[in-house]
């Protein structure tokens, strides 16, 4: 969708997954790292468990599609080099603290002299401008101030944040919007932008139902593990039950899509000669799930316990897509690799990895387009592995790579 477009991609993790997903639409991202490597690269899981640059899992995840070059931005030889390659660029994305790229003299007004229409992208922990913007913070800190450690964790206990971090990629994804945004209103007007993310705001934009929760009821939604909250009453509902070999997701709602999930579950338990219980009694049509008692909630919930527990999540999945029940497994990541849904979708890619010998498994595109093909189609670049094919577009020869290699500025 975007070939002929070019960003120069400055972050680390921040924004990592802005660059890929604009490098999955087409742009040829040029990830920019110190000469040493990214120090991301460091993080882990590796391939085999050998904890080397080249080697991590998470690099390789999020900067597939992109050439990579090595470039010192903190000596003036680097930063002249850079503004080289931001007149042959459309973006460039960055995850620096504010201020820190116009110390270095490559703030916004240096790069829009440089090429007319520059789109600059900034992500950072609370914004370039506000009381908090130079609070410095990992993404746990942010997903605490944002409010979503509010809402996960145990009910009396501790909150825990959410298996992997979150923040990064509710902003980097923000950031590529915003970012396309501003590309459609140079495309009208000629006119380049700087646009300004908030890897807070991104996360707190994504607390789903506690707003409309306050906004509908006046309840504050709290943590409740794998418990469903924020009715008018104090009855928490579970949403996460056990099966025979893992766990399934599955939450009663009220109004009509209640009403109908509700009457097919209880037909489904009986079908198979088990035993529904006080399933029998609810009169589905008029359930109101914003009112009902606890004790209500714990009767309906004994036979559904007894129902899930007798059988696979494979069976509960295959059999609620059959009965239209809204009901779901919960995937692990060789569950997606073997799903048969999956697989007919042709999700799944191999990528060589010819340094290593290798083909790895990748997910092809994030999104299907009827236009269009967004494929994932070749792994995440080695340290300056681009660095003679990008350089020479600027008239760098190889004697002068290895010159400035040399002085330790690529």
């Amino acid at each position: 969708m975007l070939t002929g477009c070019r960003a120069l991609d400055l972050t680390d993790e921040k924004g990592f997954l802005c660059g890929k997903i604009l490098a999955d639409l087409g742009v040829d991202v040029i990830k920019v790292e110190r000469p040493t490597g990214d120090p991301s690269r460091r993080i882990g899981p590796f391939w085999h468990d050998i904890a080397e640059p080249e080697k991590s899992l998470y690099w390789w995840a999020y900067n597939s599609n992109k050439r990579g070059i090595t470039l010192n931005l903190e000596v003036s030889d680097g930063k002249e080099i850079f503004k080289e390659l931001v007149s042959t660029a459309d973006f460039v994305i960055e995850s620096f603290p504010p201020g820190y790229i116009e110390k270095l003299g490559i703030g916004y007004s240096t790069l829009s002299s440089v090429k007319g229409g520059i789109i600059l992208t900034s992500i950072t922990p609370f914004g370039l401008a506000g009381p908090y913007k130079n609070y410095k913070a990992s993404d746990i800190v942010v997903m605490g101030m944002a409010g979503m450690l509010y809402l996960t964790g145990e009910r009396e206990s501790p909150p825990v944040n959410i298996s992997i971090p979150q923040a990064c990629l509710h902003a980097g994804a923000d950031a590529a919007v915003g970012t396309m945004i501003a590309y459609y209103h140079r495309e009208r007007t000629g006119e380049g932008q700087h646009v300004d993310i908030s890897m807070q705001q991104s996360t707190a934009l994504f607390l789903a139902n506690t707003i409309p929760f306050w906004e509908l009821y006046g309840t504050i939604t709290r943590r409740a593990g794998v418990f469903r909250t924020g009715m008018s009453t104090d009855a928490v509902q579970r949403q996460v039950w056990r099966c025979k070999d893992g766990y399934v997701f599955f939450a009663l709602l009220g109004g009509l899509a209640g009403a109908r999930t509700g009457q097919r579950l209880t037909e489904w338990i009986e079908a198979e000669g088990m035993d529904s219980g006080y399933l029998q009694s609810v009169d589905w049509a008029n359930f109101d799930m914003g009112n009902v008692t606890q004790e209500v909630i714990d009767q309906i919930s004994r036979p559904i316990e007894e129902f899930f527990l007798s059988h696979t999540k494979r069976e509960l999945l295959e059999g609620a897509v059959k009965r239209q029940v809204s009901a779901c497994q919960l995937s692990s990541i060789q569950d997606l690799l073997d799903d048969a849904t999956l697989k007919a979708r042709n999700l799944w890619v191999e990528i060589e990895h010819p340094e290593l010998g290798i083909s790895v498994s990748y997910p092809r595109e994030f999104v299907k387009s009827s236009e269009k093909a967004l494929l994932t189609r070749f792994r995440a670049p080695l340290i300056g592995e681009h660095n003679k094919e990008i350089y020479s577009e600027i008239g760098l020869s190889r004697q002068d790579l290895v010159l400035l290699k040399q002085a330790g500025i690529v």
